[in-house]
Parts: structure tokens; C-alpha cells; sequence
């Protein structure tokens, strides 16, 4: 794992004085950068120590294991939210005080306003004593403005801090948790869901802490204004307070409801994320089956059912908004009806006191309390969810690995081992095994397909638990997976893994793992980059980059599983011989292979079948019984039961491993040799690309791409006409009732009965109105919204599934599915509402400002300078906080994709003990998202504080004018001027800060808008179709054909032309890197290639890509299942009957294990159907190719991964099924293409030879001759009796059909 290599400015908070704490001041120099300059990583400040992701996960994490202690001995459930509650407790009831001070003063505020104006209702020009106490209650008024602005802010920078210190300590424990998951707990849980808990559930603690308090303050606050109300009106002041208290219920019913959607909208988000996983990592599979409209479906149905929940919480929380909007409406208007019906007459002071303290307390009980209510129980189901993923069973640590005493020798020895997978079925995955390897020992490990020998690895490894028997281990272990694994990072540090550089060893390693000559190649050596899954290597360099990592780690013992499939032969016998039995000579070796050229050396010999050691002894002891091994691996398999995979349970649930998710291979491959071998000309690797951060503004034009996705013009000019009328109607009743406050005030003494009645009907109509369009408006503005998410994930899916291969080779799985969890999460939920509330707040700033300038004109003198000094700061805020956003986006991606490469190593991780590391590098990269989270809460806070400061001048200033200018103003004037100065104060500075939140969580929708645009490869469909029989003969020419991955890379296949023959059988050859997988590429056209491929005559890039790959069948390198049935797996599109399947499951020898799952073909797969051994998917595969019944059959070294009998099987269903088809065979065994009618030799991109097998291998110094030469004497005689008798016999169309290959002449009689 690469340190991240970057030092942070120290954090300027920890060392500002209280002044430059209180005013946010010590970020004023990153604004004055963010002003000037796009603001990149290295600009944000450290992390406070007491944030750090190490500190705050351990402290959470102790508290976690006392309690799980303690429930285990008091028998019940542990509790997560206790132990939050225990470690946070303390810190978090301080912040209460200071919200506590907060609401008094809203309380207390309009009391001194009362006070004011009635100086002015009984306003004596001669009495200074009244003068002064006024002056004392105008002071009283501008102090609170002030404390409210500084609390305020202050409080809510601590509760979001306090909010992120538990999400970053959740996410460390839940990522400690899954380095440390048994195999059974992985079949319980997927990657999409541990993304989503990290990604979505996390979340829900930044939101519950802001509101949490209000859940005590609330009824305290309210409490306090009633009494107060009491005192100034009376008894009617329960009118009132009666539809508060009658909204606090409904609203947090509401809140329930919310929750309840949210666990169901959880449940479908994790399934699409899930789903998307696998597709974007097995795009490439997808591609060439030309399978993307059935994923589409896949998808967009998922995502159907989970708009549907969104949709609904989304009225809901509409619902509760326009309550929210008219509530203040409703309670004023019923309070003075009942005040007036008691026969009561209205006074200036009293109104405002009223309405004043009816708007401090309604903002927390309309809003606060019921947020608290609905973020306390999403809060408790993400705890719920966390809780239930952080008490899966873990892995038993047996030690393995005892350190070894000087005097000893390290060793392995196994005696009666019987091992479960699963405890359900009746046979056990291994029983009665027993051998010993000590130093210098090599023991090979052979059978085939499924009959236990990865588990026996595991076993070893302690991933197996052992039912019974003892794995004593002296020494510490390392291993190498079968299916090579390496993180994102260097070359160079996925093969040191943490140790220090030694640079001799270093060399001696490269050199013994055939890696030196491409470290020379590469363009930036063994510091090259590496993508995501190795994206960028070939399929036989990851492998020997696993292989020598394992080397580097110098360890007592080593457990390889099959390392050597995946390359060629001449690579192989380099690995094996300087290698394996090199540089690990001294060392106790245990290696599963199928290559059984290499039995000889070894020194003890152990054949698996069924989970049974059949054979056991030395190379000539087991000759000498008469066991012939390639016969063992070759007899007919009727009953042999599966092997679930490594570390898979095959029990009902058919539970999984980690995802050994297809490993992305050859999208270029680089050369390799032996060292001294030819000097060959390289492909470079494609070096991954920064992830795009756009800048700049958001300009109108993403607005309107919004608004046009969620609506047509029609619905949008409604949703226009709706929110003007909501706000022209509200402020006709303000307009309305602040004419009727100075009526009342003005004249008092004359009887106004008669126009009461008229007035409150009027009065009441309008309130009914303001409720209606209000209820409306929202209503039908959170559907536009909703609806825009919806068809943006659709058309960035579909854009996705669009874009050419190359796309998925530069950018990580991270980065991809990062866009659609956390940026359509935002879409879906946060963004309309944030919207809607800014939308509101907008209108009734303007509505409040207009009924105010018609009242009294002066109030817009300062109206309009603080406007324009509000645009000015946020302007010059958004520049910063813009950019602050774009990287707290970016730096989120690598948690991601270090989780989701972790848990496909997990089982090296474990081998090599490196958890502890691991666990450092997801800190580091959660401490580097913190930099960028703290400084979003506190750019926000500074921006506040400055914005909510000039309002609390304003408000101030206007106290004092109104007592200077006493002698020409009346009490409803002084009244209207001030109580509005104060709901402008927390209107204006709200109204701006949520349109500043708008414009950065639009950057969310910019980062969609721009996946929805990316390149995208040819039609799948064209004008011109080919005929429905075509292609009938499967003639495929290749007409000076050059090939790039891209336009601009390097040209991989160079003026190649070549004719394969309709029913030929091909073979394709050549190093690793030569052009094989490249040619496939070419034509299945993942990119497009220049020159003509004709396919019986047509030119393929003439033609829809649906159209041309729906007619080749590929069995590809690396074996892709999906998570669905098996059912699904083999006929996406239902295309064939059940006989057909049970049929084509028979001859891939596969029927008896879909026989032996519970639900047979219905079966749901575990994720990357990691059930299955790497063989029996590959015999999926197969099945697939045979079920499409093409005419052109193209195989991707589709055997590395099985044994040679099931190669051979597989070889012979091809021969019998695929007889009257052109069949072109990539393969690193040579044995399975030399009876070919022909062999196509690759080097370098160009053709070296074509011809028949025999003819090849007359010429000494081709290159088809020398690699036959490197399998060995016996070997390379065997091969060229095979291509003579090919050549000369004179069945051999004959034999081709029947499935049976000649190896001397007198069988060729026999047939």
C-alpha cells in the first residue's frame, strides 16, 4: 500500500486564538487561495489529532468489544446504540448548554421587542426615564442578535464535528470487521452492502447529531412561550399552541414513516449497487455476449422499485415542509379569531410579541423536533444494520504459524484432517488426510476440478476450520491465490507488501519470477502504476506479481495454488525451475498445479479426488504401483461431487467467498521473457487516469439539463405558477393583517365591529388558499425532482454500458460505482429537499421584503446594500467551498476502492498478516476525506457567522433609528420595521447559505450529467442487417487489420491479414503479450479496428455490435458469473427450454452438481458465483457457448484454470459440438491446439507463421519449434507424433467429430 505521500499544513484551529475560533478567522488565507486559484489536496489542512480515524475507531472500538463481552455473559443482544451513547455522551451533553442558551434568548427577544414598542404605543416625548429604559431594551435586542448569530454557529460546528467523529469511527470498525469475516459470515454479506453501510448508513450520524438536542429543548421552549403568550394575551394563546401541538404529532408520525421507507429503499440500493458492481467488472464479458440489454433491465427494475419507496418519503417530506411554510399562517390567524371573539381589542406590542414568539418556538417544533425524530429512527435502522453486520462470525485465528526456534526446521504436518465447508451436506470437503513437508521438501498437490485442493490450502491457512484431525504449522506462511490478486498502487510496492526495500533481493526476485524484462519495458519501470484489479497488467503478470510477492516476503513455508496456469510454457518452466525450485529451494513448498510435466521434482506426490487423498508417494513409487496420474486426472467423472470453491460453503444459501470478482486481464498486456530471451518490443500499460474534478462555476445550463430531466416545459411552467401564487397569496394575508395591526393601533377608539366579520372571512379564505397551493407546490416540486434523479441514473447507466472497454480499464470500480452510490444518493434524497427549502425561503425573503418597502418605504434604504454586500461574500465564499466540495467528493472514491480491493485479497491480506497495514491505509485514506469534510462544515460556519453578523448589525442599527427618529414613528411602523429586521435576519442569512448548498451539491449532479455524456462505441443496432442464417459457413479473413486499444495508444496488432477457414479448427500461439487476446478484441471490435474483417464475406463494421457478437460464441480467459440464478446465468434472455439447459449442463459434466443445489437451476448464485471452483465456472462457460450454437467459436485460454482431464473433456465436448464450426483456440498449453488443422503464431503484434502443426515444426528455428523444445524431450516428442499423425491420417475429420485423438499410428487403425 503506498503511504499517502502528501504533507498537510499543519491545522491553523488548533493554534488560533479565541477571537479567530469564535469568527472562523484562521481560514481566511485558504479563502484568499481558493479566490486566486483552483484549491487542490495539498492546500487542506491536517487533521486534528482527535479526529483521526486510528484514535476515534480504536476508543469506539474497545468500548464495541467490552459491551459485546458483557452481553455474552448477561445472555442477550449487544447494543450498539448504548455503546455510541457510553463513548460520546460526555462531549455531546456540553454542546446541549450551549443549545439551551440559544433558545432562551429567541424567547427572551421578543419580549424586549414587546417592550419597545409599547414605549411607543404610550410614547410621551418628555419622559426621559421611559427614554433610557427603551435605549436598555434596544441594546437588549441588538445583544441578542449578536449572541444568537455566534452561538448559533458555534453550536453547530461542534454537533457536525461531533457528527463526523462517529461516522469516521463506525467506518473504521466496520472496515476492522470485514479484514477479519469467516468464510460463512462472507456468504451473509456482499461488497455492494459493506460499500453501502460505508457510503449511505455512515451518513445518518452526520445528520442525527445536529438535531438530536431539540428532541429536550423543544418541549422546554415550548413551554416557556406559552407561559409567556399567557401573560401577554391570555387564555387565547391556546388556540394556538393547540395547532402546534397538533402538528408535532402528525409531523413525527411522518418522521416513522420516513424511516420505514428508508429501510426498504436501503435494502433495494444495496441490491443495485450490488448489481453494478458486477457489471462494471464484468463489462468486458458483457460486451461480447452482447448481454447489456438484459443487465439494463436488471437494473432498471431494481431502481423502479427503489423510486417508487424514495417517492414516496419524498411527499412525505413535502408534506411535512408545506406544513412547516403554513403553519405560521394558520396559528396566527386562529389565535387572533379567538383573541377578538373573546372580545378582546389588538394591540401593536402584543402582535408582534405574539408572532415573534409563535416564530421562535415554530421553527424548533415544526422543524427541529420532528428532523430529530425522523434522523433518530433512520439513525437507529443504520445502527441496526451496522450492528448486524458487526456481529457476523469472524475468522478462528488457530496459530497459524508458530515462529520457528533456531534449532527447528520449519514444517507442515497434517494428520487426519476432515474439513466442512459446509456442515449440511453429508460428505466433508476433505477427510482423512494426512502428510508432513519440511525444509527442502516439495509436495505437489494434484486432481481435478473441485476435488479439494484449494481447501486443502485454506485449511493450512486456518481460512477452513477443521471439524476434526491436526494442521500443525512451525514457521510462518505466505501463499499465492489462484486467481492473481494486486491493489491499486506500484508495481513495486504490490511486491515489497509492506517490507522494506532490499535492493539485491529485490533484483534477485524480479529476475526469478521472469519479471526483470518487463520492469524494463514498462514506461516508468516497477513504479509503473497499477490500476484497479491490475487492470493494466496482462493476465501473466499479475500472476507473477502475486508469485513474487509472495517470494519477497522471505517466509518459513510456502502454500501456491496453481501459479503457473497463467502463463506460458516457456514462463512456466522459468518460474518452475528458478523459482519454485530456486530460490525456494531450502524452504518446505506446497503447490497445487495442474501441469503435470513438473511431478518429477517434486518430492512427494498427493492426488486428490472427492476430498480423499487416492494416491500418496514419491514420483517412482507411484509409477511403480502402477497409478498413471494423467489417466487419475483423466478418468470419467460420473459421480464426483463439487468442490465448493476456496472458502465457499456450498450450503443452501450457497454461500460465497470474496468476490473473486473477474480480474480485468489483457486490456494490455505487456511482454515477458526469460531473462537473455530475445530482445521483444512491449505494449505499454495504460496508466490510470485522475479522477475529473470539474471547476468553476455551475453554470444555467446544468440547472435547466436538471429541470428538463425531471419534467417537460408544461409541468415546469406549472410548478412556476404554483410557487408564485402560494407567495403572492401569503403576502397579501401579511399585506392584509399588518394594515389591520396599524388600523387597530391608530384608531382604537372607533368601533370597527362592522367590517370584522367581513375582514376575517377574507382573512381566513386566503389562509385556506395559502394552504392549498402550498401543500401543491411541494408536492408536485418534490416529484419533478425525484423524477430527474430517476432519468439521469437511467441515462448515466446507459451511457455506462455504452462506452467503449478502455473507459473501464482507466477508471477504477471505485471511482464508477462511487457515482452511483453517494453521488445519486444526494440526488435522490438530500438535493430536492435542500432545493425546495432554498426555493421557499427565496420566495418569502422576497414576499417579506415587498410587504415591508409597501408599509414602510425607508425599510429598503439598507435593504439594498446588504443585498449586494451578501451577493459579494457568497461569491466570493462559493469560489472556496465549490472546490472544497469537488475534493471531498474525490477523496471519498479511494475508501471505496481500497475496501473493495481488500476484500477480494482478503485471504493474501490474512496470509501475510498485513491487516494491521491495511487497516493504516484505509485510516490515512479516511483522514484524508476528513481534511476535506472539516473544512466543508467550517467554510460554511465562517460564511455564516459573517453572513448571520451583518444581519445582527442591521438589526441593531434599525433598534437604535427607530428610538432616534421616535418622534415621527408610530408603534405598528417601529413594530413591523423591527420584528421584520429579525425574521430577515434568519431568513436572509439562511436563504443564501442554501443556495450556496444548493450550488455544491449540484456538483453531484454535475459529476452524473458527466457520465451521461461519455464517448460511446458504435451502434448496437444499424440500417444494415445481415441476413438471419448469417454467418452459414464461418469464413473470417482479416484484410491488413491494425489494431489500437485507443486512438491514440500504441498500434497492437500491425497490417495483419490472415484467412481462417470455414469449419477450421485454429490454433493461436505466442508469448504472453504477442497480440492473442488483442485479436479477439479486433473482432469482437471493443475497440475499432482499422483495415477489413470480412465474416463470410460481410464487413464486420458494417454492422450493429448487437448483430456481430450476438453470432461468435467466446469462452473467455477469466469465467464471469453473476449474482442471479444459474438458470439466469446460462439464458439471460429466456431464450431456450429447460431440456435444453439440463441438456447442455450434462455435457459439460456439470449436471450432477446443479442437481445437488437445493433449489437445482433456480439456485441463487453468491456474489461473482464465487460458489463454484475457478474449473466449473470456466465449464459454464462452456455451456454458454454451446447453448448460442454460433457458427464461430472462439476460446481465451479457456483451460489454464482446470486440470488436464477436465481440459481434455472440455476439448472433446468442443470437438463433438462444435464440428461444423470454425473454432480459432488461444492457449498456453500446447497440447490442446497441436492437433489444429492449422497454428497461427504470434509475435509482437504481427503474424510470424501459419500453417499446418507438422509443417511448423520442420522448421528448426521457428518459433512454434522452440516451444515445443521447452516442454521437455518426452514431451516435445509426444507433440510432434500428435501433429504428424494429424497430418498423415486420414480420419482426421473423422477422429475431429468422434472426440478421440490419435497418439500413434496403430490407433489410427483401430478407428
Amino acid at each position: 500500500m503506498e503511504p499517502l505521500s502528501k504533507d498537510a499544513k499543519a491545522n491553523p484551529s488548533a493554534t488560533a486564538n479565541l477571537f479567530s475560533r469564535v469568527f472562523f478567522c484562521w481560514l481566511n488565507p485558504l479563502f484568499r487561495i481558493g479566490y486566486k486559484r483552483k484549491l487542490e489536496e495539498d492546500d487542506m489542512y491536517k487533521v486534528l489529532p482527535e479526529d483521526g480515524s486510528e484514535r476515534l475507531g480504536e476508543q469506539l472500538q474497545r468500548y464495541w468489544d467490552h459491551e459485546v463481552q458483557k452481553a455474552a455473559k448477561e445472555l442477550r443482544d449487544p447494543s450498539l446504540s448504548k455503546v455510541i451513547i457510553k463513548c460520546y455522551w460526555k462531549s455531546y451533553a456540553v454542546l446541549g448548554i450551549f443549545t439551551l442558551i440559544e433558545e432562551v434568548i429567541k424567547v427572551v427577544q421578543p419580549v424586549f421587542l414587546g417592550k419597545l414598542i409599547q414605549y411607543f404605543e404610550n410614547y410621551n416625548p418628555n419622559n426621559t426615564e421611559a427614554l433610557n429604559v427603551a435605549f436598555g431594551y434596544a441594546a437588549g435586542i441588538s445583544m441578542s442578535s449578536i449572541g444568537l448569530a455566534l452561538l448559533h454557529h458555534l453550536y453547530f460546528y461542534h454537533v457536525q464535528r461531533s457528527g463526523m467523529k462517529i461516522r469516521v469511527a463506525m467506518c473504521h470498525m466496520i472496515y476492522k470487521k470485514a479484514l477479519c469475516l469467516s468464510s460463512t459470515a462472507m456468504g451473509q454479506t456482499t461488497t455492494g452492502q459493506i460499500v453501502n453501510l460505508l457510503s449511505n448508513d455512515v451518513n445518518r450520524f452526520d445528520e442525527v447529531t445536529i438535531f438530536l438536542h431539540f428532541l429536550w429543548v423543544g418541549p422546554l421552549q415550548a413551554g416557556a412561550v406559552i407561559g409567556l403568550l399567557w401573560y401577554e394575551i391570555g387564555p387565547s394563546c391556546l388556540a394556538g399552541m393547540a395547532v402546534l401541538m397538533f402538528l408535532m404529532p402528525l409531523q413525527t408520525l411522518f418522521g416513522r414513516l420516513f424511516s420505514s421507507f428508508r429501510s426498504k429503499t436501503a435494502a433495494f440500493t444495496d441490491s443495485r449497487i450490488r448489481t453494478m458492481n458486477e457489471v462494471v467488472s464484468g463489462i468486458r464479458i458483457i460486451k461480447m455476449y452482447a448481454w447489456e440489454k438484459s443487465f439494463s433491465t436488471l437494473v432498471n427494475e431494481v431502481r423502479r422499485k427503489e423510486i417508487s419507496k424514495i417517492m414516496k418519503s419524498s411527499y412525505l417530506r413535502g408534506l411535512n415542509m408545506a406544513s412547516f411554510f403554513v403553519a405560521s399562517k394558520i396559528i396566527v390567524f386562529i389565535t387572533f379569531l379567538v383573541y377578538v371573539m373573546l372580545g378582546n381589542v389588538i394591540s401593536a406590542g402584543r402582535v408582534f410579541v405574539a408572532v415573534s414568539l409563535y416564530s421562535a418556538v415554530r421553527l424548533t417544533v415544526t422543524l427541529f423536533f420532528p428532523s430529530a425524530v425522523e434522523k433518530v429512527s433512520e439513525a437507529k435502522i443504520s445502527v441496526r444494520r451496522i450492528k448486524k453486520f458487526l456481529l457476523l462470525d469472524e475468522i478462528m485465528k488457530h496459530s497459524s504459524g508458530q515462529p520457528v526456534q533456531p534449532t527447528e526446521e520449519p514444517m507442515v504436518e497434517v494428520q487426519d484432517l476432515i474439513c466442512y465447508w459446509d456442515k449440511t451436506l453429508d460428505a466433508p470437503t476433505l477427510q482423512n488426510l494426512s502428510f508432513t513437508v519440511k525444509s527442502e521438501q516439495l509436495l505437489a498437490v494434484i486432481g481435478p476440478v473441485g476435488a479439494g485442493k484449494s481447501s486443502l490450502l485454506s485449511s493450512i491457512l486456518g481460512e477452513l476450520p477443521q471439524e476434526k484431525g491436526v494442521v500443525k504449522v512451525k514457521g510462518n506462511l505466505t501463499y499465492v491465490c489462484q486467481q492473481p490478486w494486486v491493489f491499486p498502487g506500484t508495481i513495486r510496492s504490490n511486491i515489497l507488501f509492506g517490507k522494506e526495500l532490499n535492493q539485491q533481493k529485490y533484483e534477485r526476485v524480479l529476475k526469478a519470477c521472469a519479471l526483470k524484462r518487463d520492469m524494463e519495458l514498462l514506461p516508468d519501470g516497477d513504479l509503473t502504476v497499477i490500476g484497479d484489479r491490475g487492470a493494466t497488467l496482462s493476465g501473466g503478470q499479475k500472476a507473477r506479481v502475486n508469485l513474487a510477492r509472495a517470494v519477497y516476503q522471505d517466509a518459513d513455508i510456502y502454500l501456491l495454488d496453481d501459479p503457473l496456469s497463467a502463463v506460458d510454457a516457456e514462463v512456466g518452466r522459468h518460474l518452475f525451475e528458478q523459482c519454485i525450485c530456486g530460490l525456494l529451494r531450502k524452504k518446505p513448498r506446497i503447490l497445487v498445479t495442474h501441469q503435470l510435466q513438473y511431478l518429477k521434482a517434486a518430492h512427494q506426490i498427493l492426488v486428490l479426488k472427492e476430498g480423499q487423498a487416492v494416491a500418496q508417494g514419491t514420483y517412482t513409487e507411484l509409477q511403480r504401483s502402477g497409478l498413471d496420474f494423467t489417466l487419475l486426472l483423466k478418468k470419467e467423472e460420473e459421480d464426483e461431487a463439487p468442490e465448493p470453491a476456496p472458502g465457499v460453503p456450498c450450503r443452501v444459501s450457497r454461500s460465497r467467498t470474496l468476490s473473486q470478482t473477474s480480474v480485468q486481464s489483457h486490456a494490455s498486456s505487456v511482454h515477458s521473457a526469460k531473462d537473455g530471451a530475445d530482445q521483444l518490443p512491449v505494449e505499454p500499460v495504460q496508466p490510470i487516469v485522475e479522477e475529473t474534478r470539474s471547476t468553476g462555476t455551475i453554470g444555467i445550463s446544468l440547472y435547466l439539463k436538471y429541470f428538463r430531466a425531471g419534467a417537460n416545459i408544461l409541468v415546469l411552467l406549472t410548478l412556476i405558477l404554483l410557487n408564485l401564487l402560494a407567495q403572492v397569496d401569503s403576502c397579501v394575508i401579511d399585506r392584509a393583517s399588518e394594515q389591520e395591526r396599524f388600523n387597530v393601533t391608530n384608531y382604537q377608539n372607533q368601533t370597527q365591529q362592522l367590517d370584522l366579520n367581513l375582514y376575517l372571512g377574507v382573512y381566513g379564505g386566503l389562509t385556506v388558499a395559502t394552504i392549498i397551493f402550498g401543500f401543491l407546490r411541494s408536492l408536485l416540486f418534490f416529484n419533478v425532482l425525484v423524477n430527474s434523479a430517476q432519468t439521469l441514473h437511467n441515462r448515466m447507466f446507459t451511457s455506462i454500458l455504452r462506452t467503449p472497454v478502455r473507459f473501464f480499464d482507466i477508471n477504477p470500480v471505485g471511482r464508477i460505482l462511487n457515482r452511483f452510490s453517494k453521488d445519486i444518493g444526494q440526488l435522490d434524497s438530500m438535493l430536492p429537499w435542500t432545493f425546495v427549502d432554498f426555493i421557499q425561503v427565496f420566495l418569502q425573503i422576497l414576499g417579506v421584503i415587498a410587504v415591508a418597502a409597501s408599509v414602510i418605504p425607508w425599510i429598503l434604504i439598507p435593504v439594498i446594500p446588504l443585498l449586494i454586500v451578501f451577493l459579494v461574500l457568497r461569491r466570493y465564499f462559493l469560489q472556496t467551498s465549490r472546490d472544497i466540495k469537488r475534493l471531498e467528493s474525490t477523496t471519498r472514491s479511494p475508501v471505496f476502492s481500497h475496501l473493495s480491493s481488500s476484500l477480494q485479497g482478503l485471504w493474501t491480506i490474512r496470509a501475510f498478516k498485513a491487516e494491521q497495514r491495511f487497516q493504516q491505509t484505509f485510516d490515512a485514506h479516511q483522514d484524508l476525506h476528513s481534511e476535506a469534510w472539516f473544512l466543508f462544515l467550517t467554510t460554511s460556519r465562517w460564511f455564516a457567522v459573517r453572513l448571520d453578523g451583518i444581519c445582527a448589525i442591521f438589526v441593531s442599527i434599525t433598534a437604535f433609528a427607530c428610538l432616534l427618529l421616535r418622534d415621527d414613528l408610530e408603534a405598528g411602523a417601529v413594530g413591523l420595521a423591527l420584528s421584520y429586521a429579525v425574521t430577515l435576519m434568519g431568513m436572509f442569512q439562511w436563504g443564501v447559505r442554501q443556495s450556496a448548498e444548493v450550488e455544491n451539491m449540484m456538483t453531484s449532479v454535475e459529476r452524473v450529467v458527466e457520465y451521461t455524456e461519455l464517448e460511446s462505441e458504435a451502434p448496437w443496432e444499424t440500417e444494415k442487417k445481415p441476413p438471419p442464417d448469417w454467418p452459414r459457413h464461418g469464413n473470417i479473413t482479416f484484410d491488413q487489420v491494425n489494431f489500437a486499444y485507443n486512438s491514440d495508444g500504441p498500434v497492437v496488432l500491425k497490417s495483419m491479414n490472415a484467412v481462417f477457414r470455414s469449419k477450421e479448427k485454429v490454433g493461436i500461439v505466442g508469448r504472453t503479450g504477442a497480440g492473442k487476446s488483442s485479436l479477439i478484441s479486433a473482432l469482437f471490435r471493443l475497440a475499432e479496428p482499422e483495415g477489413t474483417i470480412l465474416i463470410d464475406g460481410m464487413k464486420t463494421s458494417e454492422i450493429g455490435l448487437h448483430d456481430l457478437r450476438q453470432k461468435m460464441s467466446i469462452i473467455p480467459q477469466d469465467p464471469v458469473l453473476f449474482t442471479g440464478t444459474m438458470r439466469k446465468n446460462l439464458d439471460p434472455f429466456n431464450q431456450h427450454t429447460d431440456e435444453d439447459l439440463w441438456n447442455v449442463l450434462d455435457e459439460v459434466q456439470l449436471k450432477a452438481v446443479v442437481e445437488e443445489l437445493p433449489n437445482k437451476m433456480e439456485t441463487e448464485l453468491a456474489e461473482s458465483g464465487s460458489n463454484f471452483s475457478v474449473g466449473q465456472r470456466q465449464l459454464v462457460c462452456l455451456a454458454r457457448a454451446i447453448l448460442r450454437k454460433n457458427c464461430i467459436l472462439i476460446i481465451d485460454e479457456a483451460t489454464a484454470n482446470v486440470d488436464p482431464r477436465t481440459d481434455e473433456l472440455i476439448q472433446k465436448t468442443i470437438r463433438a459440438k462444435f464440428k461444423e464450426c470454425t473454432v480459432l483456440t488461444i492457449a498456453h498449453r500446447l497440447n490442446t491446439i497441436i492437433d489444429s488443422d492449422r497454428i497461427l503464431v504470434l509475435d509482437a503484434g504481427r503474424i510470424h507463421e501459419y500453417d499446418e502443426p507438422y509443417v511448423l515444426l520442420q522448421i528448426q528455428d521457428g518459433l512454434l519449434y522452440k516451444m515445443v523444445q521447452q516442454m521437455g524431450k518426452a514431451e516435445a516428442a509426444s507433440l510432434l507424433q500428435t501433429a504428424k499423425m494429424v497430418t498423415i491420417c486420414p480420419c482426421h475429420s473423422l477422429l475431429w467429430a468422434v472426440g478421440v485423438l490419435c497418439s500413434s499410428a496403430s490407433d489410427c487403425l483401430v478407428v
